[in-house]
């Protein structure tokens, strides 16, 4: 859908003014773009199987991703090229680490350096006294994601053989330094946690 309402231009120093890249929390507004480029990225990504992706899917719904950011906003983190949102960082809290679930940049962004932006940004945020370790699962044939994950630090520790849907996956590594008493539990809905997603998920939330 095209927005054609029309505005005047910005004086040219308020236009200098926005960064090339940037990133934010997302927003409730965003929140319907990152979810529906999230279920494209799933679906078009040649490294998964079908198994895989339909559990993703069921599971990414935005009701989870608005629990994610009830932990912490910057879960579902934005990445901003030009003041467009252009990618995006989803992440969760897993008992001292920090979990990245997705990251990736949305098609018509995919020429630029947003995602070394994002891969920075997301250490500078998370790496925030609370973890021991950032860290993914990556499937062995993807070399383009393992290579870039090493360039920025992390370092394959294992490979764990037929384990999600009989497929194998690389463990990425990032070493954080935890300096705060204390861990958090991971995501746990609990059952009415579990009531809301399933009524979410039957209204199309």
């Amino acid at each position: 859908m095209t927005d054609t309402t029309l505005t005047a231009a910005p004086p040219a120093a308020e236009a200098r003014a926005v960064p090339r890249f940037a990133v934010r929390p997302a927003t409730a507004a965003d929140l319907d773009l990152v979810h529906a480029e999230l279920m494209a990225v799933i679906d078009e990504s040649p490294h998964y199987n079908a198994e895989f992706k339909a559990y993703e899917k069921a599971r990414l719904t935005k009701s989870y991703l608005r629990m994610l950011q009830r932990q912490d906003p910057w879960h579902v983190m934005c990445l901003l090229s030009e003041g467009k949102v252009g990618g995006a960082l989803i992440s969760g809290p897993e008992f001292g680490a920090v979990f990245r679930y997705w990251s990736w940049i949305f098609p018509a962004f995919r020429k630029t350096r947003l995602g070394m932006h994002g891969m920075h940004a997301f250490d500078e945020h998370f790496d925030n006294g609370k973890f021991h370790k950032a860290y993914t699962y990556v499937r062995p044939e993807n070399e383009v994601a393992l290579a870039l994950l090493r360039r920025y630090g992390y370092t394959e520790t294992c490979v764990l053989k037929t384990h999600i849907f009989g497929q194998d996956y690389c463990v990425m590594e990032k070493p954080y330094t935890k300096v705060t008493v204390g861990y958090d539990h991971g995501v746990g809905t609990g059952r009415l946690g579990r009531l809301v997603q399933a009524l979410n998920g039957l209204l199309g939330r």
